[in-house]
């Protein structure tokens, strides 16, 4: 098998009992005299035992401020006291978003949905049409992980004319992996061309395809015979030394055909690192889908990007309109979806994806 797990996944809908005694019996192993004997091994219960408490806790706060709520709410209809109605109104919106952003964690229990995750972007069917369209999909998803509190970099970008060919964009951040995935697919775009000096109607295309950022639980099998790496200047920006050097470095993956680069260091041995970072969880997400392919889960970037296979249509004109193909989903605010307001869009794919594994 070319990846496998080191350690148990934790995931699936909220067992509050089941979590509680899991996270007893790590706390009782990291009671143990001989605990740090094996300090991989401590390493790994820790992380877990957080990752555990991180999911339970909240729920127990939740479930205490409900109570709190419920008292105080008592207490002013015994009072007759209508000045707390404001402060009551208040906390029990702030609690019904808690529990909604709580209640969509429960649906990423999936194998490195709370990981980091890499996003590349890549312009299909349409011409310089589809670069803009790439460069306004990077925006989006570039204000989305912002309103989220996630950290991106762009890891590679190759611009073309009118905006960029294909881009790669890391998002850091706790459940990034998980959310981001729901938006694996063909975008299609339809708007009156701003490079059409006719102004007619053009469609465009673009893929997206989302791999999760491994951490040291995961390993993948990357033989040095099955890899081949290319260096070349960087076509970028990064300053004089970048454009007069081979910096950047793309490695192909012989057995799968699979390419991953990066040219946003100045040093060649920090790309490469980077981009072994990329391949490995690039390599990691093939194979998972390779051995779960009843679920259908197919590779995006190498299907045509182009009529028929799109997840999601996002209409300018005649009228505005966003419509996710997957969930039936739809928005006509379609400015506040480019400002990245996509969560929407995002939990309805994942609760339609929930359904489909049970």
């Amino acid at each position: 098998m070319p990846w496998k797990m080191k350690s148990k996944n934790h995931g699936g809908i909220f067992d509050q009992v089941g979590l509680k005694k899991e996270i007893e019996s790590l706390e009782e192993k990291t009671s143990r005299p001989d605990f740090w004997q094996e300090r991989e091994n401590a390493g790994a219960i820790l992380t877990m035992l957080k990752k555990l408490k991180d999911r339970y806790e909240p729920w127990k706060e939740i479930k205490k401020s409900v109570s709190d709520l419920t008292e105080l709410y008592r207490l002013a209809l015994d009072e007759k006291d209508e000045s707390l109605e404001g402060e009551i109104k208040n906390n029990l919106e702030n609690l019904e978003q808690a529990y909604s952003e709580l209640n969509l964690l429960q649906l990423l229990g999936e194998e490195n949905d709370s990981s980091s995750a890499f996003l590349t972007i890549h312009s299909g069917a349409g011409g310089t049409e589809a670069c803009d369209w790439v460069s306004m999909l990077l925006r989006m998803y570039t204000r989305w992980a912002e309103r989220r509190g996630f950290i991106t970099e762009i890891i590679d970008l190759l611009e073309a004319v009118g905006g960029i060919k294909s881009v790669t964009l890391e998002v850091t951040g706790e459940y990034a992996y998980g959310l981001i995935k729901a938006e694996s697919g063909i975008h299609r775009l339809v708007r009156i061309s701003p490079f059409d000096s006719s102004k007619r109607r053009h469609t465009s295309f673009a893929s997206v395809f989302c791999s999760p950022v491994l951490d040291d639980t995961i390993e993948v099998d990357v033989k040095n015979d099955d890899i081949r790496i290319d260096t070349y200047r960087a076509a970028g920006a990064g300053g004089q030394h970048v454009n007069k050097t081979d910096s950047a470095v793309r490695i192909t993956h012989i057995p799968t055909g699979i390419v991953v680069q990066c040219q946003n260091e100045r040093s060649q041995h920090k790309n490469k690192a980077t981009a072994m970072k990329v391949l490995r969880s690039r390599l990691y997400e093939h194979y998972k889908q390779e051995k779960d392919k009843e679920r259908k889960k197919l590779e995006q970037e190498k299907k045509d990007i182009a009529w028929g296979n799109q997840i999601r249509s996002y209409v300018f004109q005649p009228y505005t309109l966003v419509k996710d193909h997957r969930t039936k989903y739809e928005s006509g605010n379609i400015q506040a979806v480019m400002d990245g307001e996509i969560d929407t869009f995002i939990d309805k794919y994942l609760i339609i994806s929930l359904k489909d594994r049970k």
